[in-house]
């Protein structure tokens, strides 16, 4: 992936996790990067492309980080957690995944589609590591919950308040 494609990505990735899907323009995403709009379209030729790119590489990240910090510790509630913690302390506070699914029904059929995506990769990727169905449906709704609460009080240690007890749980049922 060239330089700029990898910029204008970048761009459009905070401007999701600002706004959303209509938190950002070709025009807004061009100035960040320093190019002309027409440099955006070049890339990208509709915004369905573009949010639909920054998802795809979101899971995609998600996908190879699970995978090498299992190899570590074979807790995957514990990955997972992690995962999201380090999303919860990051520059953009949230995952842009779980922005744009807050408004899913009102996103193109492109975007919604890699969204639900992500989303079942998620619960894929813990069913495969042990958890059932309705553990991984619980651990994904408490991971993703507890994001969206710390990004609206601004707080990334309130993530951890809310999926300590999370954790003690998990643990407890498999004692």
């Amino acid at each position: 992936m060239s330089d700029i494609k990898t910029a204008i990505i970048d761009a459009a990735e905070r401007r999701i996790q600002l706004g959303g899907f209509g938190g950002f323009s070709f025009r807004e995403i061009a100035a960040d990067v320093g190019i002309k709009s027409s440099s955006v379209h070049y890339h990208f030729p509709t915004k369905e492309d573009l949010a639909a790119a920054v998802v795809r590489r979101w899971r995609e990240i998600t996908s190879e980080h699970i995978d090498e910090a299992l190899q570590k510790d074979p807790n995957p509630s514990r990955v997972w957690r992690n995962a999201f913690r380090g999303t919860a302390r990051s520059q953009g506070h949230i995952c842009p995944c779980t922005v744009l699914a807050a408004a899913a029904q009102d996103l193109p059929e492109q975007v919604a589609t890699e969204v639900k995506g992500f989303f079942r990769m998620c619960e894929n990727k813990m069913i495969a590591q042990g958890l059932s169905k309705a553990e991984a449906s619980r651990l994904l709704s408490a991971l993703i919950g507890a994001l969206v609460v710390a990004t609206a009080l601004g707080d990334s240690a309130e993530y951890d308040r809310a999926t300590a007890d999370f954790a003690r749980q998990r643990k407890s049922e498999l004692a």
